[in-house]
């Protein structure tokens, strides 16, 4: 098992070689005209965005730091749940004003949950906010997670920011995550960075599968994977995770029309 492994690695190797030439030697252009005139969604300061709009008000009280390009991203994907009280966990609370944040985008009806391995951080929560101690890299703390907080809509890793605490996290919290759910990790910064490695061999999983053709249609069964996951996102410094509402049994590539070439 583990040669068959090896094997697919290092056969991939020169594709990512050719990708990485591509990403490092990039001459593409992108006017400045272009970013003001293009897609809203391609442009950090275009259309109301209410995590963007609270951080820009926020000049006291508990501290945030978050790269400028995320409520871009934040809002893109989590607009879907405000006023439906999701339940939201952030690792890495800091100076627990992110979960603030949180409460006031989402909603009164929100719960939010702090996670972060010092113990001398935040304690007086607030209303509907709650601090949980541990580490993220041990799993006995996650199963005393996921038993205290059995329904979570999203998780935001944005703790220790090591590839092994961000796989552990990953791991142990993708599957809990309710249909719909949503995934965001944070900070992933570097080339060749192991947590990004780590999650885009997911892709694979995505793509996974043998085509059948049937009677006018092509179809593959979904492995429990592509069952469950809807997408997997990568933006500067973030992989994002997104699950399916429902579960997906099949893909299917129906024939339409009359006239084909040969």
């Amino acid at each position: 098992m583990w040669l068959s492994t090896l094997y697919r690695f290092a056969a991939r190797m020169p594709r990512r070689i050719r990708g990485a030439r591509l990403a490092g030697g990039w001459s593409g252009k992108a006017p400045e005209a272009q970013l003001r005139d293009g897609p809203a969604g391609n442009r950090p300061d275009a259309g109301p965005n209410p995590i963007r709009d609270y951080l820009a008000r926020h000049g006291e009280g508990p501290g945030i730091q978050k790269w400028q390009h995320y409520p871009d991203i934040y809002h893109r994907h989590l607009a879907k749940f405000v006023g439906r009280n999701p339940v939201v966990a952030e690792v890495g609370i800091g100076s627990g004003g992110s979960l603030q944040m949180w409460r006031e985008y989402f909603g009164a009806g929100c719960q939010v949950h702090g996670i972060d391995v010092d113990p001398a951080g935040i304690s007086d929560s607030g209303a509907g906010i709650t601090v949980h101690i541990g580490d993220q890299a041990d799993h006995a703390m996650w199963e005393r997670f996921r038993a205290a907080v059995p329904q979570l809509d999203i998780l935001v890793d944005d703790g220790g920011h090591t590839p092994q605490q961000q796989m552990i996290t990953l791991e142990e919290m993708l599957p809990h995550l309710r249909p719909g759910g949503v995934y965001i990790c944070e900070d992933v910064h570097g080339a060749a960075n192991r947590f990004a490695e780590f999650a885009f061999a997911l892709c694979d999983g995505l793509n996974a599968g043998e085509i059948e053709s049937e009677t006018g249609v092509d179809r593959i069964a979904a492995t429990p994977f592509q069952s469950a996951i809807h997408s997997i996102h990568a933006y500067p410094f973030v992989v994002l995770i997104e699950k399916r509402e429902a579960a997906m049994p099949a893909f299917a590539a129906p024939l339409r029309g009359t006239l084909w070439r040969p």
